[in-house]
């Protein structure tokens, strides 16, 4: 009895798992890896970051701009009505009052010379910018002809469905109306299965491969007649830029080495079936669907896009994988983003230094666009002598006999 007391008491108990338990394995979990602990644990890039906060917050002043230009009484709108209407804009963070304070140089606030209430609008540097990217964007119609037939063209049975090409719109710098002014209009290159499907009249037609090359195939050529790499080297490698701190584990450069030279289907070639379960089959596959995200960022205007509007052309173009697991595979050629509540993929070869590496006509806009944005409370007072001196020129012109036109009465209630 004694012996039995002495193994079976709490107080002079020798082992700590009980008597029967002592050579047991503790076994450990293994650390999941899955796509969100590696979307956590990536290696950070402030300056794409701080692009994609800018963006951010200049999708939500363009948001409100929508809102507030569908109004019937005029392009202004108080600031009461304001207030319910930009939660339907994404603004949820901040007030209306204290989103319009932070931005003088886009919104104008006023008094109503009827209703004498507090009213806002946009600036008119704003709308002249917003003007100038409508008329560059109607007058590239020949690039936009080329950019759908190439998205269409990367699909699996040249049919794509309208609603993802629409969410990418401003990405992509089609016009608002794009089924008519591109679509219908150019009838002998697309043609309209449905409401929301468009395929290409010539897709039957054309065997083999199609005439367009990949962005990635220009980039092939420079590095193999620049750098007098072999064949072998180059023809199916993607260019590879990992960001600042970036820790290359042993093994990763032979790994990287193989993928580079793993043969795929590239995006413009026909393929009837991919076998996923052959030899090597899933590193072709995976891979082809690379160059598909590698040619469709390359149509965008300023190179990046979200990862969810991304993902509704997974089904038209074939990739059949985890998106967002695959991006963060090849951190070399991708990069996610998750500041400002949305993520946001670049491509790393696009940018050197925060800027885009071949700026465009409408990128430039938007960067003008951009730069009132981050003007703040910089340059105030210049905006407010030329407010006063357009009201000094509205005075002279009605001493001179002119007409004052409703609304020329403006107040400016945020002058500090």
């Amino acid at each position: 009895m004694r012996i039995i007391y002495r193994f079976t008491s709490k107080h002079h108990f020798p082992f700590p798992r009980g008597p029967f338990t002592t050579t047991l394995q503790t076994r450990f979990r293994k650390p999941a890896d899955t796509a969100q602990t590696r979307l956590e644990t990536r290696t950070r890039d402030p300056k794409l970051d701080l692009i994609a906060f800018h963006h951010r917050r200049l999708a939500l002043v363009l948001s409100l701009y929508n809102l507030v230009s569908t109004k019937k009484r005029g392009p202004f709108v108080s600031l009461q009505l304001l207030s319910r209407w930009a939660p339907h804009a994404g603004v949820d963070t901040l007030t209306a009052g204290e989103f319009l304070r932070k931005y003088p140089h886009v919104f104008e606030v006023f008094t109503h010379p009827v209703r004498k209430n507090s009213c806002c609008k946009f600036t008119s540097n704003f709308v002249k910018l917003l003007e100038l990217e409508d008329e560059i964007v109607c007058n590239m119609e020949d690039v936009s002809v080329i950019k759908m037939r190439k998205i269409l063209s990367m699909s699996v049975n040249g049919r794509v469905h309208l609603h993802a090409i629409r969410l990418m719109r401003r990405e992509l710098g089609l016009p608002e109306n794009f089924r008519d002014l591109i679509i219908r209009k150019h009838s002998e290159i697309f043609r309209m299965i449905d409401w929301e499907i468009v395929e290409l009249v010539d897709w039957n037609d054309n065997e083999g491969t199609l005439s367009y090359l990949a962005e990635v195939e220009k980039w092939r050529e420079r590095e193999y007649k620049d750098k007098w790499l072999s064949e072998f080297e180059v023809k199916y490698a993607f260019p590879i830029n990992f960001p600042t701190g970036f820790k290359i584990v042993a093994g990763f450069k032979e790994k990287l080495r193989n993928w580079q030279r793993v043969s795929y289907v590239k995006p413009y070639e026909r393929v009837e079936k991919v076998r996923v379960r052959s030899c090597g089959g899933v590193d072709r596959y995976e891979k082809r669907a690379v160059g598909i995200i590698h040619e469709l960022l390359c149509l965008t205007v300023e190179k990046m896009v979200e990862v969810e509007r991304l993902a509704h052309f997974r089904k038209d173009l074939g990739i059949e994988v985890n998106l967002r697991e695959l991006l963060l595979k090849h951190p070399g050629i991708f990069y996610i983003s998750t500041r400002g509540n949305a993520q946001m993929v670049f491509l790393r070869e696009a940018y050197v230094g925060g800027c885009l590496v071949e700026p465009n006509a409408i990128y430039d806009v938007r960067r003008k666009m951009l730069e009132l944005m981050l003007l703040g409370h910089r340059n105030t007072r210049e905006l407010r002598e030329l407010e006063e001196a357009e009201i000094e020129r509205k005075y002279a012109n009605s001493e001179n006999g002119e007409a004052i036109k409703n609304g020329d009465f403006v107040i400016p209630i945020l002058e500090s």
